[in-house]
């Protein structure tokens, strides 16, 4: 807490000028449904996958199409289903369709 004090100090901020300085990107969580989540392996906290084989570079090229684009696909550690994350810098780009052919 003293090294944020020092460095807002530094920057002449204060409370509202820190908390205004982070802004959340639009963003949508979905759930898919699929025969067995546990072909599904992540690495780096759960950001990537690492199985099954090739989508992460799918996902990868997709988000790499999108402005402030990001999206991960995780496991559900109860249900025959994986998650997906997906921000981007606008509404449309978050609600799109581009998320990895899920369709709602």
């Amino acid at each position: 807490m003293l090294m944020v004090e020092a460095i807002l100090a530094l920057r002449n901020w204060g409370p509202a000028e820190w908390d205004g300085a982070y802004e959340d990107l639009p963003n949508r969580l979905v759930k898919v449904e699929v025969a067995d989540r546990n072909i599904f392996l992540t690495t780096d906290a759960e950001r990537k996958l690492t199985s099954p084989e090739g989508l992460q570079k799918k996902i990868d090229d997709e988000v790499a199409k999108i402005d402030l684009g990001r999206a991960f696909v995780r496991p559900s550690g109860t249900e025959d289903c994986v998650r997906v994350y997906a921000e981007a810098g606008t509404v449309p780009n978050a609600d799109g369709e581009w998320q990895f052919g899920v369709h709602r």
